[in-house]
């Protein structure tokens, strides 16, 4: 916290220092996170034109199943060895890294091992055999992922955060350009899958990042610092189930609409290519939907790294006031980003999917954008409370609240889908259930926060937000359709309406102008 003692002593000077330097890594950090989001959206974009909304589903699929273990692995990996390293004593930091190194690397093996052993199987229930050799091809990635993100944990755990964020960005760049190759080369120069091309460059770009790592992270030294085995293994399995629960969340919604689908397209009668053209188109056009459904979601992410660590030190000093005012605060500003994310996709999403996809996912996921938006933003304040949970240690409560969500998802798409539901009507159905599914686990979300927390945004913000995300639908559904060029324009102009009737409401004011201006750097300096 700022101090306006003006007696501030000289030795509190290093501690400006360390402050000072922290907040350039974190910035770094988030720097390094908005281009990976980025270069991943653009990615996306690029897909469905280059092969066709079919292959788009296809390798969207692919990535959905892969990433479900890859990021498990990941966030195990990085937080985990971060951990290990940051905990070390003075000098036994190289011990540790080593050691928690070669723990990751066993893993690694044995889970990418496993994942290739199953992919035939996962195919399957999936009703995608189609995707058996692309998800085959993946596993090294689960294995590459496996060896490189220990690496970044160490970096992690040693604040040097701007190495961290320049391996983040070089990565980002390489795997969208090596993927976007891959899928375009074995679609039209090598008559293969394009989900094929995508999983080789997948692969290609996680392979070639790892010597860049070790060059900039080395390998650590042998010795006996560090965590024992088992009490590292003890650690990774409670975070293994909560990172588990989270990715199987995210993708559950899409995995059911490639089921759905596959299934419906053989009970049609379409056999071989065509079944694989007409299911994989389905699930392209649902891709195109959740892919702009997330945005609010990724942009809480940073909301997440800087309430967590508030809170975290707020419940380490038993300071509840603080802890309630955190709160309070954190999902004040969370809930007015997603009104406003979500309520101009909600209103412009027809135009927004046309404006960034071919007009087959523009036409089919016109409806389902519109409700998606809202639900997933629903699942952004979810998140957020999920992350301010585990800060004031209710670490189980917010597993037991991730796998109930995944439930509810599973339990609403499956219950409510019309008969024999293909296409726009399919697309439509999942988008509902599933935005009804998240919005039931953000309030149970919300009523476990304030019971942790004593405290919520009040009520009073939820009723602007929600009247001015309302607002914003509605403004932008009767807005004419001026071509693609403008649709940017349009948003601005939504965006601008939503901050404006939250003004006129009194939910922003001068006190929110003063904040921002702190947070950029140009409010009050400490003395």
């Amino acid at each position: 916290m700022e101090s306006s003692d003006e007696g501030a002593t000289q030795p509190d000077a290093p501690k400006a220092d360390t402050a000072r330097a922290a907040g350039r890594g974190g910035l770094a950090i988030a720097a390094a996170k908005v281009s990976f989001i980025l270069v991943g959206f653009i990615q996306q974009l690029i897909l469905p034109r280059v092969i066709d909304v079919d292959g788009f589903g296809a390798v969207s699929r692919m990535l959905s199943v892969v990433s479900i273990v890859n990021n498990v692995m990941v966030a195990m990996s990085i937080q985990g060895v971060s951990r290990v390293v940051a905990g070390a004593p003075k000098g036994e930091e190289p011990q540790a890294y080593r050691r928690a190194l070669t723990i990751h690397v066993v893993v690694a093996i044995t889970a990418a091992t496993a994942f290739a052993a199953v992919a035939g199987e996962i195919a399957r229930r999936i009703e995608a055999p189609q995707a058996a050799i692309p998800l085959r091809i993946g596993a090294g990635v689960v294995l590459a992922y496996g060896v490189y993100a220990p690496i970044v944990g160490n970096l992690n755990g040693l604040k040097r955060f701007f190495d961290q964020a320049g391996l983040d960005i070089a990565y980002g760049w390489t795997r969208a350009i090596l993927l976007v190759l891959g899928a375009w080369g074995a679609a039209h120069l090598l008559g293969f899958k394009g989900a094929t091309g995508a999983a080789v460059g997948f692969v290609t770009a996680a392979t070639l990042i790892i010597p860049v790592a070790f060059w900039r992270a080395g390998f650590g030294k042998a010795g006996q610092g560090g965590t024992t085995i088992r009490g590292y293994l003890a650690y990774l399995g409670p975070l293994f189930v909560m990172q588990l629960g989270l990715n199987l969340l995210l993708q559950t919604d899409l995995l059911l609409m490639s089921q759905a689908a596959g299934a419906e397209a053989r009970a049609m009668g379409l056999q071989g290519v065509a079944l694989e053209k007409a299911a994989d188109e389905v699930v392209g056009i649902y891709r195109g939907v959740q892919l702009f459904g997330f945005l609010p979601y990724q942009i809480l992410m940073s909301v997440q790294f800087v309430l967590f660590p508030m809170l975290a030190r707020a419940q380490s000093e038993k300071d509840d006031a603080a802890i309630a005012s955190y709160t309070r605060g954190g999902i004040r500003l969370a809930l007015v980003i997603t009104g406003l994310a979500a309520g101009v996709i909600a209103g412009l999403g027809p135009y927004v999917l046309r404006f960034a996809f071919p007009d087959k996912i523009a036409v089919n996921g016109a409806d389902a954008i519109r409700i998606y938006a809202p639900g997933l933003g629903a699942f952004a304040i979810l998140g957020v409370a999920s992350a301010a949970l585990n800060s004031l240690r209710r670490v189980i409560a917010s597993g037991i609240l991730t796998w109930l969500t995944a439930g509810l998802v599973y339990a609403a798409v499956t219950m409510t889908r019309p008969a024999h539901a293909f296409g726009k009507q399919l697309v439509d159905s999942t988008a509902l259930a599933t935005s009804c599914a998240m919005v039931a686990a953000a309030i149970v979300g919300a009523i476990l926060l304030y019971r942790a927390a004593g405290a919520f945004a009040s009520p009073w913000t939820l009723l602007r937000v929600l009247f001015a995300m309302g607002m914003t639908i509605a403004l932008g559904m009767v807005m004419p359709w001026f071509g693609k060029l403008l649709v940017p324009v349009e948003a601005l102009v939504l965006g601008i309406g939503y901050v404006v009737i939250l003004i006129v409401t009194r939910e922003l004011g001068a006190a929110d102008l003063d904040v921002l201006r702190r947070v950029i750097g140009r409010g009050k300096k400490p003395a």
